[in-house]
This record gives structure tokens, sequence and C-alpha cells, in this order.
């Protein structure tokens, strides 16, 4: 007996040893990875721009996330700023032949795309040619490959056009079915967020701002695409209502695409037109690649900070996202920071805490009196995403920004029925009259829901403040235009909730020129974090579980269950924007 415990000790201590050794090389791989990425990268001559299927175009740094559930994710995130400069570069590098757009299922936002175009439609200016290629191409892919001066389709592919559409979940029912109350406290006939909890449907109002966006977007990006395909606007429609771009045949009858061919071909009829022999190599260079072959890493001089605030906007100290505690030091340092002579915030999101928002925008004042503060709009710049940006000297919108939703709201929810119905209950014993205004069994008493519904109030009037401040119109004015709703970047210009339309390095240009800055270095903040400060930065149980259901029920999945059990909705007074717009 005393053997057989041994050997399982023995057992015990070397499969203990052994997974030590694995987890010790698994970091010290992670930490190789991490540093390898300062190779130097030279452009051969004839080599064609490549924005292929690894391609991911980020806002900002702290989207790129590297955890151990994707660490075989070979996809490569490259800053929207960075991938735009390097297409201006491109243009008159004469090492750089042309542009190819190999990507399937583009992974960027409707704006950043946008950008990308727009960049794209300036290189062929040069003479330099622009090819597409697609197997199964999504609707964004197609969006950005359309601008293409030859699309090429294989034999057996299709493609997504579909148009846009969105479907809003609702959970009143839900609720009621299992028990659970909802104490809703909003300001603006037009603040959707709280819908799901409220209606089984889409409200009037709601409806006539989501109409309006979908169509705003749509109007603009199928005009795009009709104009790259010289299609009327009429026969684009009829396409994309026919969904004829998901035969291969009918996508060439009607336009969609200029010839089906395989792959290979492709390749062939490029090496053809740089007028390369059959034993030439075709030099592709990735956007990634050809961004670390110029990009400067040289700290000296006067710099233009980006400040790039992605996500939701929360209460703490956290890398991912915008967490106030990590902002406000951001901004101090850029204060701080003699070298930095200007200050663009780029700003993609749909808000979230208001006291957070209002923590950030009191900092981004403070800088704003030392130094330009420009801010520049991506996907998204609404409620609390909306509100700090009114710290800024100037503000650039992307036409297809999802702008504005000044509105707040409060969404407590109880258990009550549910625990009554499972023979729980509760008694309360307090020592002031309003101790207990809010449990999460008995829900808000009449005075705390009056209680709330002045604050929500108090925080809208707040919110409008700084807007007729920010943007020099009066109450009544950003009243009427507020009220919660979303207006697309174009409609934003035209009722005066922001400047000019515009990409980020235009705005990071307008701050080098309010800075009277004849050369200088554009520098991002927050600093990107290497692979393994990614994985283990946030390595706690509840971010694993996370991890691990999303991927699981997919991302789509996982947000609707985010809606049901977020933490976040009874804590505080919210400025949020529920929607999430993509040409998918």
């Amino acid at each position: 007996m005393k053997s057989f415990f041994k050997n399982v000790l023995a057992n015990i201590v070397a499969i203990v040893i052994l997974c030590f050794v694995f987890f010790f090389f698994f970091i010290v791989m992670i930490a190789l990875g991490s540093m390898g990425g300062e190779k130097s990268v030279s452009v051969k001559k004839n080599s064609v721009l490549t924005i292929n299927l690894k391609t991911s175009i980020i806002d900002s740094p702290t989207e790129e996330q590297q955890n151990i559930f994707n660490i075989k994710d070979k996809n490569t995130d490259i800053l929207i700023y960075d991938a735009v400069e390097a297409i201006h570069k491109a243009k008159d590098d004469d090492n750089i032949k042309g542009i190819s757009i190999e990507a399937d299922n583009l992974n960027a936002g409707t704006t950043q795309i946008d950008d990308l175009r727009n960049a794209i439609e300036d290189f062929k200016k040069s003479g330099k040619f622009v090819y597409a290629y697609g197997n199964a191409v999504s609707q964004a892919s197609y969006y950005l490959g359309s601008v293409a001066d030859q699309y090429y389709l294989n034999p057996s592919g299709g493609i997504e056009l579909k148009g846009l559409a969105t479907e809003v979940t609702f959970f009143k029912d839900f609720a009621e079915k299992y028990g659970i109350g909802i104490e809703v406290i909003r300001h603006g006939k037009f603040k959707s967020a709280v819908e799901p909890f409220l209606r089984n449907d889409i409200s009037p109002e709601n409806k006539e701002q989501l109409s309006t966006l979908l169509n705003d977007i749509w109007g603009s990006t199928s005009a795009k695409m009709a104009a790259s395909r010289k299609m009327s606007a009429d026969d684009f429609k009829t396409v994309v209502d026919s969904l004829y771009g998901m035969i291969p045949d009918l996508s060439l009858q009607y336009k969609l695409a200029d010839k089906l061919i395989q792959k290979t071909e492709y390749d062939q009829m490029i090496k053809t037109k740089l007028k390369l022999g059959d034993k030439d190599k075709l030099n592709k260079i990735s956007l990634q690649k050809y961004i670390d072959s110029f990009t400067d890493k040289d700290s000296s001089g006067d710099k233009v900070a980006v400040l790039y605030a992605s996500g939701s906007i929360n209460s703490g100290d956290e890398y991912n996202e915008i967490y106030s505690e990590k902002y406000i030091k951001y901004i101090r340092d850029l204060q701080e920071d003699k070298k930095v002579k200007a200050v663009v915030l780029r700003i993609n999101s749909p808000g979230g805490s208001a006291n957070a928002s209002d923590e950030i925008l009191f900092e981004l004042q403070q800088l704003k009196k030392t130094k330009p503060l420009v801010v520049s709009f991506g996907d998204y710049a609404a409620s609390g995403g909306y509100y700090i940006a009114m710290g800024a000297d100037k503000i650039y919108s992307e036409p297809n920004t999802l702008t504005g939703s000044i509105g707040v709201f409060g969404v407590l929810p109880y258990f009550k029925e549910i625990a009554n119905k499972n023979g729980v209950r509760s008694d309360i014993v307090a020592t002031n009259a309003n101790s207990a205004y809010y449990s999460s069994l008995h829900g808000l008493t009449p005075y705390g829901v009056n209680l709330m519904t002045r604050s929500v109030e108090g925080t809208y009037k707040r919110f409008v403040h700084f807007v007729t401040q920010n943007r020099k119109k009066t109450f009544e004015q950003i009243d009427s235009v507020g009220g919660g709703r979303v207006w697309s970047g174009v409609r934003a210009k035209e009722i005066g909730l922001v400047d000019e339309l515009g990409t980020l390095n235009d705005a990071v240009k307008f701050a080098a020129q309010k800075a009277n800055l004849k050369s200088y270095n554009v520098a991002s903040y927050p600093k990107k974090m290497t692979a393994f400060e990614q994985i283990f930065s946030d390595m706690n149980e509840d971010d694993i579980s996370a991890r691990v259901i999303k991927n699981k029920i997919g991302k789509a999945n996982y947000e609707i269950l985010e809606q049901l059990t977020d933490k976040k909705l009874k804590s505080e007074v919210k400025m949020e924007m529920p929607y999430r717009i993509k040409i998918n």
C-alpha cells in the first residue's frame, strides 16, 4: 500500500512539473513572438500592395485582443490611420505598381471602409491599377472591392449584396414570464436602449430613427458602389433586391463582376500586367508589412498625439474599452508632455456610464486650456461618446458615423415575483426613511422612482448644457435634436452637432495646423500592448468565463445575453446607444 501511494504521489508531482514546464514554454513563446515584430521590411520592385483575408481594420490599439482562446488566429490588426497613410504613401512609391483587394470577409467598420475607399480612389489618380478578387464575398468586402478598376469573381463564388436591415430583440415577455421586474427611467422618446425591457415591438419613434439611419447609410454606400460599377441607381437597386450577387453568372450578367476566373488565373493576370515572366515571382506585400517598411520609430521632435477612445465608457482602471481612471491618466500625461503640441481624440463609442463620461470630459476641458484638442468620430459617437467630445476645439465626423443620442436612462431590475414563486420572501429593517429605496427583491420605492427620475433629468440637463456651450446653440435648439435621437454624420453636420465631415487624417492635419506645426510625428495613445501583456492582463475568472461562453455561442448571441445579464445596468445612470450598425 505504501508503494502504491508513493507511485500516485510521484505521478502527481510529475504532472505538476510537466504542466509548469509547458506553461513556462508557452509564456516564453508568446514573449518571443511579442518581441519579433521589429524586423526591417524592404519593398521589392514591382510589388503589389495587398489587402487580404488576414486584414482586420481596427480603430484603436485597445481593440486588439489576444487571449488563450484565439492564439491561433492569424488575423493582422491594423489601425485605420496607419492603413490610410500606407495607401497614400503607396501612391507615390515607385516600387508599388498597384493594389490587389483579396478580402472575402473584411473585418472593418462602415466609416473605416469609407476611409479606405477614399484613399484608394486617390491612389487611382496615380494611374496605377487596382484589382479585386473574391470567392464568397461579404457585403462589407464588396463595398471595398467595388472601388477597383476590375472586379474578378471565382466561378463558384458569390457576393452577398443584400442591403441593410436591423433586428431588435425584446425581453419584456421573458421578464414577465420568469417574474423579473424592471424599473426603467429615461429622458427622450428616442432613447431606445431601454425599449427591449418595455415593449414587444419597435416604437414608432425608434422605427423612424432606425429607418432614417439605415437609409442614410445605405443611400451613401449603395451610391458609391453603383458609381464604381457604372450602374444606374435603379439597376443597382434591382440587383440588390433580387440578390443576384449570390449567383456567379448573374453577378457577371448584372455587372457586379467583370470576369469569372480562378485565383491562380487572377495572379497570372497581374503578372502579365507587370510584364513578368512565367518563372518570375509575383511580389505581394501585405498592408501590415508595408506599414512596417516605413513606420517612423523616431520619437524626437514635436508630436500630434492621437488618443483613441474605443468601446463602452465605464468607471474603473482596465485597458480594453474606455475606463475613466485609465483615461484620466492618459489625458494628464498628454497635458504634461511638452513634446505633444496638439491632441486628436478619436472617438468610436456608443457611450456608457454618465459619471465616467463626466469625469473624462472634465479632464479633456483642462487639456484644452493648454493645447489644441480636435475630435474625430469613427463608427459611433453617441450618448457618452458624444458627451466627451464637448471639450473639443473642432469636431470631425465621418458621413456614416452614428452621432448624437443626447439622452439619459436608468434601468434597475428586481426579482420579487420569481423569488416569491420559489418560496423566497424578504422583510426590511432600516434606520432611515429611505435606507431601502431600492432592493433586488422589492425594486424601487415610490420615493426611489422620484429620486431616480430627478437624477436622470438632472443628468440630461447637464448633458445638454455642455452641448450648448460647445455647439453655441440654445437649450431649446439642442433639445429639439436630442431626446436620445441618433443621427448620421451627414445629418449631424446639417443640424450643427459637428463642425466638419472628414477623416481621422483630416483631424490630425487640422490639429497640426492649429498648433502651427510644419513638421511633426503622429503618436498613438494608449500604447499598444504586446500579445504577452494582453493575454495575461485580464486573466481573471469572469473574463475567462465570458470568453468561453462567447466562443461557444457566437458573438451575436453573446451580445444578446449581455443585455440580460449586464451588472452595470443597475449600478448607475447611463448615457448609451443600443445600435451597432455594420455593412455585413
